[in-house]
């Protein structure tokens, strides 16, 4: 069911996690991961015990985890452990082939303070993921492992960023991940564009995005529709409020030459939607600070600018909807004519809405049926007879409570745009099936015909209106006073 205040919440939970420096030397030590949840630590030990002499690996500096590893046992290492360091930093043989000759010798433990070793700063991290590809092929990856190799590349990733690396880089690193099958739960590619993001580097956001799309790196979503790279950045940016940077972003991304996913196209013409309704909630305030004299009437130049920059966001909102309807599949076209809806309703565009109503329904998606109401009344508030007459057309199968709503929407359509004639027959045909309007409705319509009497001297629609009303018992008696000029002569009717 289609919903104007349901268009898109893609908000996400956030982690952070780090890990606490230690070193050891000769010492049975226990090296302890802290991860970090809201306010709680959660302590994820490594055992460590084993009397060493004269070795002093700095084996923990600083590791950032996005994951929890968990273990609540503590094992020796073995001298296969530090045999197997020392054979990996000489780099004299292949990390796999010295990993097969120890492989009966090392523990999954031992193979995990491998990784966490080549980790450090300084040493040749690299080697973390041939040792990790070994165990790939070895089959010998668990879930702790993997958490624990997803941990030490968003540490790596947040060092390279934060160091002003060239998005490049990281880039190259990703593919390295993919390639030796390092698989998180999340995307590392929504991670990056975070991270940029936090640290107000959205400059290399973007730049980072253009080069995912040039390279043609996959992004693997819940599906084929959804999520993606320049959706996501446009999402960041829509959240802070930067609608129009969101939607020149994806445009700019598909006129260079390069294919955003389909999904970002919706995520643009939400941001669309969105900045047309915050300029209409502007223009709604311009209008009753210069009706209550606050500042003057807007001038031709500023309506005019106004009236381009409405027309600017239409047409973009077109162009993205006519790229989703291209390039998506055919279940998109609901939330494209969807989009569109909302736009034109944001806009008051009567029947360009209701157009969009149809192609909802024709495409199997069906509107709810206040946005029915609501576009009828901006058709009514602009006099579409023709679009008038088809939006009620059904009511003759609405429950009570339905009719009442779309009349009462009718009703207050006639009012804002000031056909008060139409709004009084309204009425009528509302008290006619039994129903009450709204008191406020009742008097904005009186009044509107009252000041029509001055103008026409057409007093029988005022007169039905004010009968019908004391009939239905929803006003008293009232004199009504009319003066007929030509014959000086004033008219008193109780009604």
């Amino acid at each position: 069911m289609a919903s104007v205040q349901g268009l898109m919440s893609l908000i996400k939970p956030s982690l952070t996690c780090s890990m606490q420096s230690t070193q050891f030397s000769g010492y049975r030590k226990s090296y302890c991961y802290y991860a970090k949840m809201g306010n709680k630590r959660k302590p994820i030990c490594l055992g460590l015990s084993k009397m060493i002499k004269g070795r002093d690996f700095r084996l923990f500096k600083a590791v950032e985890l996005d994951q929890v590893v968990t273990t609540d046992d503590e094992e020796e290492v073995g001298d296969g452990f530090f045999e197997a360091i020392e054979e990996l930093e000489r780099m004299v043989r292949e990390p796999s082939d010295i990993l097969e000759e120890m492989n009966e010798r090392l523990s999954a433990r031992e193979l995990q303070l491998v990784l966490v070793y080549f980790s450090q700063e300084g040493r040749d991290s690299w080697c973390a993921l041939e040792v990790f590809e070994w165990l790939k092929k070895e089959n010998r990856v668990d879930t702790e492992t993997m958490e624990l190799m997803v941990s030490i590349m968003c540490s790596w990733i947040k060092k390279l960023i934060e160091e002003k690396e060239d998005v490049g880089d990281v880039i190259d690193l990703l593919v390295d991940m993919d390639c030796v099958g390092l698989k998180p739960g999340f995307s590392m590619i929504e991670k990056v564009i975070s991270m940029y993001w936090e640290i107000g580097k959205k400059e290399e956001a973007v730049s980072f995005v253009k080069e995912v799309l040039r390279r043609g790196i996959a992004y693997v979503g819940e599906d084929g529709e959804k999520g993606g790279p320049t959706g996501y950045l446009a999402w960041k940016m829509m959240i802070e409020s930067n609608y129009t940077d969101a939607v020149k972003l994806v445009i700019n991304l598909r006129e260079s030459g390069l294919k955003p996913e389909v999904y970002s196209y919706l995520i643009a013409m939400t941001a669309v939607v969105k900045e047309l309704n915050e300029l209409a909630k502007a223009l709604r305030k311009l209008k009753g600070f210069a009706k209550s004299g606050l500042i003057a009437e807007l001038d031709i130049q500023n309506v005019s600018l106004i009236e381009n920059y409405q027309s600017d966001l239409f047409s973009d909102g077109v162009k993205l909807s006519t790229w989703a309807l291209r390039e998506g599949s055919s279940k998109l076209t609901g939330i494209v004519h969807e989009r569109l809806l909302a736009m034109y309703i944001c806009a008051g565009h009567g029947l360009e809405a209701e157009r969009q109503l149809w192609d909802m329904k024709l495409v199997g998606k069906q509107a709810e049926e206040d946005l029915y109401d609501i576009v009828l009344a901006i058709c009514a508030s602009q006099m579409e007879s023709g679009a008038i007459s088809r939006l009620l057309a059904r009511m003759e199968v609405a429950s009570a409570l339905r009719k009442k709503k779309t009349l009462s929407w009718l009703l207050r359509g006639y009012i804002k745009g000031g056909f008060y004639e139409y709004a009084g027959e309204a009425l009528i045909q509302m008290l006619h099936l039994g129903i009450c309007p709204e008191f406020i409705d009742r008097m904005a319509v009186l009044q509107g015909l009252r000041k029509g009497l001055q103008q026409s001297g057409d007093v029988v629609l005022y007169l039905e209106v004010c009968k019908r009303l004391s009939d239905a018992g929803l006003i008293g008696p009232c004199l009504v006073y009319l003066h007929v000029k030509k014959h000086k002569l004033w008219i008193i009717k109780m009604v």
